[in-house]
């Protein structure tokens, strides 16, 4: 951690995504009224088809390819310039990346990646293409993409909770915090730590929580939280647009 800057730990999760043309599973509209999640988004779904799997991911891959980072993804970027920013998202597109955060923990692995079905850790960057279906690595491993389904572990879970842990500002944005573990990432919280929600939705969180509540979409809610954030630390804002 960065001796002179706090460290702002932001939990994300679907709703930061909304607003760049990235179609979520939780939203009206989105993936899961379009498709089962047992059918694709559990280990139990791969087994069973693992071609409609390949199919369904290579398309929303197609779709990452052509959405852009908001300005919720920008100014957590710039906030770098500020104060020592931990990103952990429970999305797997790369669109905090891409908008220029360099401190980004994958909760539920990565569209852009692949890796073989008997090795969770050899990890391969496929950028947007499509997976073949029967694609094999160098080691003529069968490659399935890089995506935490349901049934499966979290193995980032403990190191995002340890980020959690030594947060001085901690922010939840566009997170409905149903899915766990990762929702349970807030019991993880030390007491009296600066803590935002920011969602237009109402979201549950347990009432010990003392969380500053921004209902509103993520580009306008984190902008409010940056002012409120640089205010209170007597920090003049320059924007890099």
């Amino acid at each position: 951690m960065s001796e002179n800057k706090k460290r702002l730990v932001v939990l994300t999760g679907a709703g930061i995504s909304a607003e760049s043309g990235f179609k979520t599973f939780r939203d009206s509209g989105g993936l899961w009224e379009e498709y089962s999640v047992e059918d694709v988004a559990s280990i139990q779904g791969w087994y069973r088809n693992p071609k409609l799997m390949t199919d369904f991911y290579n398309d929303l891959r197609k779709q990452l390819e052509n959405a852009q980072p908001n300005d919720g993804h920008k100014i957590l970027a710039e906030l770098e310039k500020y104060f020592d920013v931990q990103i952990i998202t429970q999305n797997v597109d790369n669109l905090h990346e891409r908008a220029g955060s360099t401190h980004v923990l994958h909760l539920h692995g990565e569209l852009t990646k692949a890796r073989p079905v008997n090795n969770d850790y050899k990890i391969i960057d496929i950028g947007y293409r499509a997976l073949g279906y029967d694609e094999k690595d160098s080691d003529g491993e069968l490659l399935r993409p890089h995506i935490v389904w349901f049934g499966e572990a979290v193995p980032a879970i403990g190191e995002a909770a340890q980020l959690v842990r030594s947060a001085d500002i901690f922010a939840v944005v566009g997170s409905s915090l149903v899915v766990y573990p990762a929702a349970g990432l807030v019991q993880d919280l030390r007491g009296g730590t600066k803590s935002y929600l920011i969602d237009p939705a109402e979201v549950n969180v347990p009432g010990w929580l003392n969380f500053r509540v921004i209902k509103e979409v993520a580009s306008k809610g984190v902008a409010i939280m940056r002012d409120e954030l640089l205010k209170e630390e007597k920090i003049k804002w320059h924007s890099q647009n």
